[in-house]
């Protein structure tokens, strides 16, 4: 089914697949800071504030420089911003559409506080109101679902956390020289490879018809939520994730009772740069809840580095959950409820 491009076409005709197979021209995009002057001073914390897809560049960003990054820097996914936030603070608001309610509020707070303050979006309200209080943003590129823009997001926050400077270029600059690689990468996942050789094609398989929960490392913990995050919007999937080692001290006793029968795909996403106890603890979980759940499909991240890793798991995310939608009868494409919960909201 999966390599029928009749199949591939009347489930997917916004072509997703290719849209995602694409992804190596956001690697190279330049954003561009407007309104760029700020008062210069030393911030004691950073705030990357954005919702669900919006928010994943910033949970990579904070992976990728957990360890060296020399202040404090935190992820709000809410309506309200911690209690410190304050003069010296940077607060970066990110919101893809530019009309998400609960980025919208953090930006009020941070402009009341006083805080440094710094937007990304398509456009939408966030926009307006930048230019209109005159902060440095950035506008990304429109027409794709923001999950499926989250490298021009990654390049975008860090052009910003460059330009208030919290990071040098560094990140920014691999972000781009990793395309040439990761295309090739993608390559092996397009429609055009059949199932017996491409493995975006067979988890989709393998993970059809259950609930899959996503599991990763310290490091790579972004990616089990990115792959969450996919499931259920593209493939219109319930999904679930969580990080090692946190699993063993919970959850990995919930899988060893109740209920029996457990209709669900465990997937390990391991990689050799999280620390070795990591692994060991992935591989001995697996062994002693045998017969409790199913067996891990385990998924090797590839790349050299973090960051080649977190994009080469980004992407097979969101091919293998197009080729669920299409087993599972659905456009991967549209968000029909979360817009009507919006205009419900409103």
């Amino acid at each position: 089914m999966l390599d029928d491009k009749n199949v591939l076409r009347q489930f997917d005709p916004a072509d997703t697949l290719g849209a995602v197979s694409r992804i190596t021209d956001q690697m190279t995009y330049q954003p561009e800071i407007k309104s760029a002057g700020f008062d210069q001073c030393a911030f004691k914390n950073v705030i990357l504030a954005g919702m669900g897809g919006s928010a994943l560049a910033a949970d990579m960003i904070h992976s990728l420089t957990a360890g060296w990054l020399y202040l404090p820097m935190e992820v709000v996914k809410g309506y309200e911003l911690p209690g410190y936030a304050g003069q010296d603070t940077l607060v970066i608001a990110l919101s893809h559409s530019g009309n998400t309610e609960e980025t919208l509020s953090c930006y009020v707070q941070a402009k009341e506080r006083g805080c440094t303050l710094a937007s990304l979006s398509t456009g939408g309200r966030l926009l307006e109101m930048s230019v209109q209080d005159n902060i440095p943003h950035v506008q990304v590129p429109s027409g794709a679902q923001p999950r499926m823009s989250t490298v021009y997001h990654l390049r975008g926050i860090l052009k910003l956390l460059e330009h208030f400077g919290v990071i040098d270029g560094d990140l920014y600059n691999r972000v781009a020289s990793s395309s040439s690689w990761l295309a090739s990468e993608i390559a092996k996942w397009s429609p055009e490879v059949p199932e017996l050789e491409n493995l975006s094609k067979q988890l989709a398989k393998k993970m059809i018809g259950k609930t899959p929960v996503f599991y990763a490392g310290e490091l790579t913990w972004p990616l089990a939520y990115k792959w969450k995050i996919s499931w259920n919007e593209s493939a219109k999937n319930v999904a679930f994730w969580n990080q090692y080692p946190e699993f063993n001290h919970n959850e990995f006793i919930g899988w060893s009772s109740h209920p029996v029968e457990k209709p669900f795909a465990v997937v390990d996403l391991r990689s050799d740069i999280e620390r070795s106890r990591i692994r060991e603890r992935m591989e001995l979980s697996d062994r002693l809840l045998s017969g409790m759940r199913p067996k891990a499909e385990v998924v090797e991240l590839q790349g050299k580095t973090l960051l080649e890793q977190l994009l080469w798991g980004l992407v097979l995310a969101d091919m293998t959950s197009i080729y669920a939608a299409v087993l599972n009868g659905v456009n991967p494409e549209p968000v029909v409820l979360v817009e009507r919960l919006k205009k419900e909201l409103s």
